[in-house]
């Protein structure tokens, strides 16, 4: 009894340590979240190129030639998606800027005065400059603390320009070596883990690395191709800001529905200011079905699937959760630890479903051949 006793507190001692760990390295990452993006997004580079590496080296070639490929290849894609987007991206944010007094005009002379006629609310007089004057000079105290704040801001902003900059630079310098030295990396920490527990986390890192590269290699090729898509079809029907609508829809494809919604709310209202028809909101409708159709029926089954297997309000909750705690960075990474922590419940669930308290005091756990758990009475195998 008192082994047993022992026992049990040690292993509960074990686990209390475990969990210290994860929030001592939960909190380090929350406070070190600006240094460690970079590193993070040049560790996912390195390890989406990393078969890619792999397969070229089992050809004969050496590691560092293999590496430098593929790098060359990832960096010719880059420069070229920045040459084609930069000046594009430019055009359609002048275009942007000089259509704002247009969604103004647009805001005031017909949206406000509905939802007045509509709810009765007095909307129109908040955006009159005179009472804005008014205000500004009824509280000009708060004013003038509100202009020192947005110039710590802006001095903020000016730091943060910087190291964005920084780490713009530091990006292929890490990506470079972590391709280079991805299976060092993963040969010290598979060296790390208790020699009890390898053939587990093995099995664990494995199917996690499948299920993630899967999914991201075909999220990237969806959100490239819906991309296209949407911009090519706003620009079609009109739109002078149809390709950067476009392109910010296809970037958000990897959040479920706001990428359609992006299309279908942004693409109408640029339609109503532009036009004001229903012929060229109708051409938005059109883009936004054609858009669905193809993506339901052919770009997510085929380059995705259901290789995450998260339910799409799951992964609004870990994109939503990951840029409340550790910002940009945890937006980054929201997708990838919420598929490992996926495949890390189905291995909790399969270990209950073996487990003497699901099957009961007077029950034994029984395998079949591919390994399911089968409940058989005590007495019966007696």
């Amino acid at each position: 009894m008192d082994q047993s006793a022992d026992a049990a507190i040690t292993a509960f001692l074990r686990r209390l340590q475990w969990g210290l760990g994860a929030l001592v390295v939960g909190w380090l990452t929350w406070l070190l979240a600006p240094v460690l993006t970079p590193f993070v997004f040049a560790a996912l580079l390195g390890w989406l190129g990393d078969p890619l590496v792999d397969r070229i080296e089992r050809r004969g070639l050496s590691r560092n030639f293999a590496v430098v490929i593929v790098f060359a290849c990832m960096a010719l894609l880059m420069l070229v998606a920045l040459l084609l987007l930069v000046p594009l991206l430019e055009r359609q944010i002048v275009v942007l800027v000089a259509s704002l007094p247009h969604y103004r005009d647009w805001l005031v002379g017909t949206v406000l005065p509905w939802l007045r006629d509509k709810t009765g609310m007095q909307l129109v007089d908040w955006l009159d400059p005179q009472r804005v004057v008014e205000l500004i000079r009824t509280h000009w105290e708060q004013a003038g603390g509100f202009a020192s704040t947005a110039l710590g801001y802006l001095s903020r902003s000016g730091f943060a320009l910087l190291a964005w900059l920084a780490n713009i630079v530091l990006l292929p310098v890490l990506t470079f070596f972590f391709l280079r030295d991805w299976d060092h990396i993963v040969e010290r920490v598979a060296a790390l883990v208790p020699r009890d527990h390898s053939a587990t986390v093995s099995r664990l890192a494995a199917e996690s690395s499948e299920v993630l590269g899967g999914f991201l290699r075909g999220q990237l090729l969806v959100m490239l191709i819906l991309g296209a898509l949407y911009a090519s079809g706003l620009w079609f029907v009109g739109l002078d800001l149809g390709i950067l609508i476009g392109l910010i829809a296809g970037v958000l494809t990897f959040i479920p529905y706001l990428g359609p919604a992006t299309v279908i709310i942004l693409g109408g209202i640029a339609a109503l200011v532009q036009f004001g028809d229903w012929q060229h909101l109708a051409g938005v409708a059109a883009v936004f079905a054609i858009g669905q159709v193809i993506e339901s029926a052919w770009l997510t089954p085929t380059l995705v699937g259901d290789r995450i297997g998260l339910h799409p309000a799951a992964v609004i909750f870990a994109v939503l959760a990951g840029g409340q705690l550790f910002g940009f960075l945890g937006m980054l990474v929201a997708l990838p630890v919420a598929a490992i922590a996926n495949v890390l419940l189905r291995y909790a669930h399969e270990r209950y479903t073996h487990s003497r308290l699901y099957a009961g005091e007077s029950h034994a756990v029984i395998l079949d051949e591919a390994g399911a758990p089968l409940s058989a009475d005590v007495d019966e195998l007696a």
